[in-house]
């Protein structure tokens, strides 16, 4: 198909990633074409599979070709006929980076876009962590099948298995201290819907969840920003806060924060800690991302033992949008009232995604499949922090792990223009401001470490970046001769 240069010093599969990509855009490969397989591409060019899977991985995620399963890699008409975007009509001018708008443009993206920014996995990462076997053995462990009804608080089995995945993180939870929900989205609404009132303080960390801050607006309750460091959210400032404003609740991400994805030290939590309940505020912990951790992390839950702590998390994100499925873990006294408002609202969760999920973790599948996840991040995070930082992006103190890099522009760059000029090249680009609680400007850049080290975000990066700083030195040395 194509030779490589084995004495360049671009990497081999950058190397078949730009090849590829050229016959794609440049019609040798039309809509529809089958690629090679990766052991057959592999053998042709004498690289090993890994390097194939690499570059295919990146094809997919930017939406040049598509992964079928084991029909193997087609090129996706997408790649040649760029569409229009879905239910554009909604979008009104304004609404760029607002939360709103952005969860529509992570869920639907238009073909022609790289979502840089994006807050999930690409497709073709998760497309078998849920195979169509498991969902037939899921139907035949039900009973009723479809008919069979769920438990408001969750199938028994499943909370047992959940509270095993959770005792083996070191959260003392057994299966009557657990509820099941349609992800942490759901999780945040109860926990507002039950314990909050308009007018309360809440917590909240600055930069971050976004929508989390849409949420409790809506509640008419009162933020209260405490700056995030990187080892976890500045207490000095929750303890000040807690004097003037007497919070009711402190929403928390301990390991690996949105959008930082910076992790939180034991000391810090444990002082934390000792706050909440000399103030008597609750704690919710978000812990969405800790399922790509790649080793041990301390979570406030654990150190509390869940007094005063309401811990809740999902597998939306590490193992399937679709199947929509989280959980709370809280004390008795927290978790009843929750339950109320689950039946309230929802009445209950789908007994087929829990029987799914619990066929799932018997089989042992989720954490043969979130290890295959941390390996594959990892590799990314390695790519993804090279090319952001030759691209012009100051990377302070990259996360651990996790999906997430928060990185700033070169001091004069106007954020706000930058990720609207992406947008209209087809990049989608969070600005820092969007995940401050007050919104005020901030120089940073949430990226996804799977799509950032895409070339084609750096070659945007350092051409928009590089132009800039060339106009600000001429601007620079005609002051100076003015001066």
């Amino acid at each position: 198909m194509f030779s490589l240069d084995r004495d360049s010093s671009v990497p081999l599969a950058d190397q078949i990633e730009h090849r590829l990509r050229a016959f794609i855009e440049g019609g040798q490969l039309s809509s529809g074409a089958r690629l090679p397989s990766i052991r057959t591409l592999a053998a042709q060019l004498g690289v090993s599979p890994n390097t194939v899977v690499t570059a295919y991985d990146r094809l997919v995620a930017a939406a040049c070709i598509d992964s079928r399963g084991t029909a193997g890699f087609f090129v996706s008409e997408a790649a040649s006929q760029p569409g229009q975007m879905p239910g554009a009509s909604l979008i009104e001018p304004g609404d760029e980076q607002e939360p709103v708008w952005l969860v529509q443009q992570a869920n639907n993206l238009r073909a022609d876009m790289l979502p840089a920014s994006s807050g999930a996995l690409p497709v073709a990462w998760l497309e078998d962590a849920v195979p169509a076997a498991v969902v037939q053995r899921a139907l035949a462990r039900s009973s009723g099948g479809l008919a069979r009804r769920c438990p408001p608080q969750g199938l028994p089995e499943l909370r047992e298995r959940l509270a095993m995945l959770m005792r083996a993180q070191g959260l003392a939870v057994d299966a009557s201290r657990v509820l099941t929900t349609y992800g942490s989205t759901h999780a945040i609404d109860l926990i507002c819907r039950t314990f909050l009132q308009p007018g309360d303080a809440v917590l909240v960390e600055d930069p971050g969840y976004f929508l989390l801050f849409d949420r409790l607006r809506l509640a008419g309750v009162r933020l209260v920003p405490v700056a995030r460091r990187i080892d976890g959210p500045d207490v000095d400032q929750v303890e000040a806060a807690c004097l003037e404003h007497r919070p009711r609740l402190m929403f928390l991400q301990s390991v690996l924060h949105n959008p930082t994805g910076w992790s939180s030290s034991a000391a810090r939590l444990h002082r934390l800690l000792v706050l909440a309940e000399q103030h008597g505020f609750l704690i919710a912990e978000d812990d969405v991302h800790g399922h790509f951790h790649p080793g041990s992390a301390t979570r406030v839950a654990q150190l509390a033992e869940l007094r005063q702590v309401i811990y809740y998390s999902s597998f939306c994100k590490a193992l399937s949008p679709g199947l929509r499925l989280g959980y709370i873990a809280a004390e008795p006294a927290l978790l009843k009232p929750l339950l109320r408002e689950k039946i309230h609202s929802v009445l209950t969760t789908a007994a087929l995604n829990e029987f799914v999920l619990l066929e799932l973790l018997a089989a042992g599948r989720v954490r043969k499949h979130l290890d295959r996840l941390q390996q594959k991040l990892a590799t990314a995070r390695r790519a993804a922090t090279k090319q952001l930082r030759q691209a012009g992006i100051l990377l302070e103190h990259p996360a651990e792990g996790g999906l997430f890099l928060w990185g700033s522009v070169p001091q004069g760059v106007d954020v706000d223009e930058l990720v609207k000029d992406a947008f209209r090249n087809g990049l989608l680009l969070s600005r820092g401001a969007t995940f401050m609680a007050d919104g005020r400007p901030d120089p940073h850049l949430r990226f996804n470490v799977v799509y950032s080290q895409h070339e084609r975000l750096a070659t945007y990066l350092r051409e928009r970046l590089g132009a800039l700083s060339s106009a600000r030195q001429v601007i620079g040395r005609a002051a100076s001769k003015v001066g």
